[in-house]
């Protein structure tokens, strides 16, 4: 439980990375491969109440979208990484199919801000997520979503590289095997992360809602 941690409301952001039906839903491309990680730590239930305490708080939500595939997408690239070549055959957050909306339980609100999408793992490269932030006067980010070694730790390695302080939430993630989440939270996120927390620590971290009664 951090001590020392002060997540103003006016400095923090959650960042909401890539939240759509192929990753969080049944009969998602994605999902049969991370559905044992995502029952047993609970993912749905955890982000469901982060994104809740974070709107409440009066935090800035900020979705962090992964490229929707579309035709044409890395053909005659020089370099596709092994991920995008997948994405390349599988289709996945295919644009205009339901695999590539977003989960029905976070569809953006109206003040929320959605960045340029990210063409591999860092939402911060080649989008304008820094930019944002800024713009906001946003210090401290929050990162969740999916998946916990790939895009959330891309994602959160960049944000400290800029100078961001940097919180993973350690059962508000999935990845396809335990071997995955114990190196992305146990191994690589104490390198670059000021705090790894449960939900339910970092709720209790927030700060108290806006104007609304406990």
């Amino acid at each position: 439980m951090p001590d020392s941690t002060n997540y103003r409301a006016e400095r923090t952001g959650l960042l909401l990375v890539d939240p759509y039906n192929d990753f969080l839903s049944e009969g998602g491309k994605i999902f049969p491969m991370i559905k044992e990680i995502a029952t047993n730590v609970r993912l749905l239930e955890n982000l469901r109440s982060t994104v809740a305490a974070a709107r409440k708080a009066g935090i800035q939500v900020v979705y962090v979208p992964h490229r929707r595939w579309q035709p044409g997408d890395y053909d005659n690239w020089d370099h596709p990484n092994p991920t995008q070549r997948l994405v390349q055959q599988r289709h996945t957050f295919e644009k205009g199919t339901w695999g590539g909306e977003w989960h029905p339980d976070f569809v953006p609100q109206d003040n929320d801000i959605i960045v340029h999408e990210h063409w591999a793992q860092s939402g911060f490269a080649n989008t304008d997520l820094d930019f944002q932030l800024k713009q906001q006067g946003i210090t401290h980010v929050i990162v969740v979503g999916l998946l916990a070694n790939t895009c959330i730790e891309s994602t959160s390695r960049f944000a400290m590289e800029l100078g961001y302080h940097v919180t993973l939430v350690r059962d508000a993630t999935a990845a396809f095997t335990a071997e995955m989440m114990h190196a992305a939270h146990k191994l690589n996120g104490p390198t670059f992360a000021h705090e790894i927390l449960t939900t339910q620590e970092l709720i209790a971290a927030l700060p108290v809602s806006q104007g609304e009664p406990s």
